[in-house]
């Protein structure tokens, strides 16, 4: 994997230059939560669908 310092410069190069700064945020915000997703299933911290269809029967 990269960087975490790098992946976030080449999101940020790839977006338009007339791009504002809360759409910068955005982008590293969905980045960072997609390296955690990633982060957890390599670690093993995942749910089955059952399991999340049945805590999601209970709210």
């Amino acid at each position: 994997m990269q960087a975490i310092k790098q992946e976030a410069l080449n999101t940020i190069a790839r977006l338009p230059e007339d791009t504002d700064m809360e759409e910068i945020i955005y982008r590293l915000y969905v980045l960072e939560n997609i390296r955690r997703g990633q982060q957890d299933v390599t670690q093993g911290k995942i749910q089955s669908v059952e399991t999340v269809l049945g805590e999601i029967q209970t709210w």
